[in-house]
């Protein structure tokens, strides 16, 4: 018998949507309390998967889901800076 391999899925905060890790991007709050956006996956910290579009970001912002995640306030500085990197990279 074949053995199928397990593919990890996450939930985008976004849009409420499972899927693959690979497909997803991961914002990591670091044990300082810094946010960075972590493309490989293993940062350590506290991570929160979303879509890589933004969209999905908007509407995670909006509905304070990265509140939710992190469980705690987050200053809009923060977000401006992760839309920044995520999606206007030249």
């Amino acid at each position: 018998m074949a053995v199928t391999k397990k593919i990890p899925a996450r939930l985008c905060i976004g849009c409420q949507t499972q899927r693959p890790k690979k497909e997803l991007v991961r914002i990591v709050r670091s044990p300082e309390g810094e946010f960075s956006v972590d493309l490989t996956g293993k940062k350590a910290g506290r991570g929160a998967y979303i879509c890589n579009n933004e969209e999905c970001f908007l509407k995670a912002v909006k509905e304070q889901r990265f509140q939710r995640s992190f469980k705690g306030a987050i200053d809009k500085e923060v977000f401006a800076a992760l839309q920044e990197e995520l999606f206007h990279k030249e």
